[in-house]
């Protein structure tokens, strides 16, 4: 076979069968008083061998330190260009401000050259230019440090009590089918939840999914969610609360005392919240707060949320958990209600630790009537079947084709609801003829580049079974000096190394500097897949990785497949939290 990489023909391509611009080193951990979650949740990267997986910002606040000066002075490089010449920076303007003139002394410039520390990346040479004072790292060392460390089995992290966390969205309480603007709230609920859960926490999920209808829509998205018959113990938690409705001194009409017979008949009783609100010196609710009229729904509704806070601190997660709220702008108003009738009704701990993470609007281009999720799922389905078969031809009509398209499907509509901040504004455009709108392309782009590295190893396997290439030795006897393209360096600096990063800032939940409101960054892991996937295209339409089988050029083959197979596992890891399967050909 000819030894030269090889491109599939489009025609032929076969289904499966089965962060920002750049860091800086102000981006670090937040304080431990500044989260939601205890400082003691971690990504735990220590290798096998006892050293610390190496990291961007390690050596960040290493370059600080040796710098000895408070606050953040350096910046991480991030474009290719600048790539080139330094991977760290110190600005001038900044220099001049810590040091007289601007100019670093030699014995602290030779501290930077000299660094070391757990997860700190080694330092090839430190120089002052007009730009200032510019770090270059030893890169094979980083090649090699990041590699071979990282391809063997991390030990079993110790078993610790973990913080827990119930996430809660209202949206799936809606009467009647969803629509779009609810399924972003509750595929950011989902994917929040794989992102804390990566990081150690125990997260609960509420209310749990009782319409099968609704169901098969959010199978087809892939998000996993808690469904099943009500608790059997939820009907006695709701007595309870209507019994405690009756000791509240805000609540009027309940029972048979004065006022109930003017209540509508599925009333229980009226509480006056702005009230409570004052009385309490909450911040951050509504202004419009006044009287809310309590029904056995919305009893039922606080139930459940007590019943999962009661259940984390049962199974051993600490005395109280946290309860985010994850809601869309139009449903928040109604959930500070239900919130502020909780805290009246239970004065327990978990209650004063509710926080919002509320979805910016979801507007509907050319909508020809009222739009259902179901049917924007088929149309963005439709589109991906037609694209598709503009790509690779007529497609066979088989189930492992349809798992395809279902797959880049579900992958379109996450990218398009969660690669936006979620307090921002999203614009759907569903005219049946835009195949191409800015969301779908980047989620399949994302799932096509994760199936070339697939079929790039696919073919590797053949040619070491044909007997054209040896198998790939193990990453400690491989030669990472001979990784010299520009294109390397950007993939291993820019992705391998801050991707642990990238995860536990998506996945930080600061407690707000006032209110209730709260934020995350978790548009950050979708730019991140996209960004990477830009990356490596350009990468792989530029590099044979497969070339000849000539001895002297074996070792660079094999250290940029080694090289490949990280960002594959970050492809992978990264979906993972999606919920989404890599697809395995092209």
């Amino acid at each position: 076979m000819a030894a030269r990489q090889r491109r599939t023909p489009r025609s032929t391509w076969r289904p499966p069968v089965t962060a920002t611009e750049g860091l800086s080193g102000a981006v670090t951990p937040l304080p431990a008083e500044q989260e939601v979650l205890p400082a003691e949740v971690q990504p735990r990267f220590a290798m096998e061998s006892g050293e610390v997986r190496p990291g961007v910002a390690a050596t960040l606040r290493a370059l600080n330190e040796a710098l000895g000066r408070p606050g953040a002075l350096w910046v991480k490089e991030s474009s290719s260009r600048n790539l080139r010449h330094r991977d760290f920076l110190a600005p001038r303007a900044a220099l001049r401000a810590a040091f007289p003139g601007g100019q670093v002394p030699a014995d602290v410039v030779e501290l930077v050259t000299s660094l070391c520390g757990a997860g700190v990346l080694a330092v090839s040479s430190a120089q002052q230019t007009p730009a200032g004072l510019e770090v270059r790292l030893q890169r094979p060392e980083a090649f090699r440090r990041l590699l071979v460390l990282c391809s063997a089995p991390a030990p079993a992290p110790a078993p610790a009590p973990s913080p827990s966390v119930v996430l809660h969205c209202p949206a799936l309480r809606g009467p009647g089918a969803p629509r779009p603007r609810h399924l972003r709230p509750l595929l950011l609920a989902d994917h929040l939840a794989q992102l804390l859960r990566a990081q150690g926490v125990h997260v609960r999920l509420v209310p749990a999914l009782p319409e099968e209808g609704r169901q098969d829509v959010l199978r087809q998205l892939r998000i996993d969610w808690p469904a099943g018959p009500a608790d059997p113990g939820l009907s006695d938690a709701v007595s309870a609360l209507k019994r405690g409705l009756a000791r509240v001194p805000c609540a009027a009409g309940c029972g048979q005392g004065p006022g109930a017979a003017a209540l509508p008949a599925d009333v229980i009783c009226k509480v006056q919240l702005k009230g409570f609100v004052e009385q309490q010196g909450l911040v951050g609710y509504d202004p419009n707060l006044d009287v809310l009229l309590v029904t056995e729904g919305k009893l039922r509704s606080v139930a459940e949320l007590q019943q999962a806070a009661l259940q984390c601190t049962a199974g051993g997660q600490g005395s109280c958990c946290s309860i985010v709220h994850v809601v869309s702008c139009e449903e928040e108003f109604q959930q500070q209600q239900l919130d502020l009738l909780w805290r009246i009704l239970d004065p327990g701990p978990h209650t004063a630790l509710q926080k919002y993470l509320v979805c910016g609007p979801v507007k509907v281009t050319n909508p020809s009537s009222p739009i259902g999720a179901d049917q924007y799922l088929q149309l963005r389905k439709r589109q991906m079947y037609k694209a598709s078969v503009m790509k690779y031809g007529e497609l066979a009509q088989d189930e492992a084709w349809t798992e395809v398209i279902n797959t880049l499907t579900a992958a379109a509509i996450r990218f398009e609801m969660l690669s936006t901040a979620h307090r921002s504004q999203i614009t759907l455009d569903l005219q049946d003829s835009s195949i191409s709108t800015k969301g779908t392309r980047s989620g399949a782009f994302v799932m096509y580049n994760c199936a070339r590295l697939a079929t790039l190893f696919d073919t590797f396997q053949r040619a070491v079974e044909q007997g054209t290439y040896p198998p790939l030795p193990p990453p400690s006897e491989l030669n990472f000096s001979c990784l010299r393209e520009e294109g390397e360096w950007l993939l291993l600096f820019n992705y391998l190394l801050p991707f642990p990063e990238v995860l536990q800032q998506a996945a930080q939940l600061p407690a707000p500097t006032k209110g209730i409101r709260i934020t995350a960054n978790t548009e950050a892991v979708c730019k991140f897949l996209i960004q990477l996937s830009m990356d490596f295209s350009s990468y792989y339409n530029r590099v044979h990785v497969l070339g000849e089988p000539f001895p002297h050029l074996l070792e660079q083959m094999f250290a940029r497949l080694q090289l490949l197979a990280a960002v594959r596992d970050v492809f992978h890891s990264t979906l993972g939290t999606l919920h989404l399967p890599p697809l395995s050909q092209i």
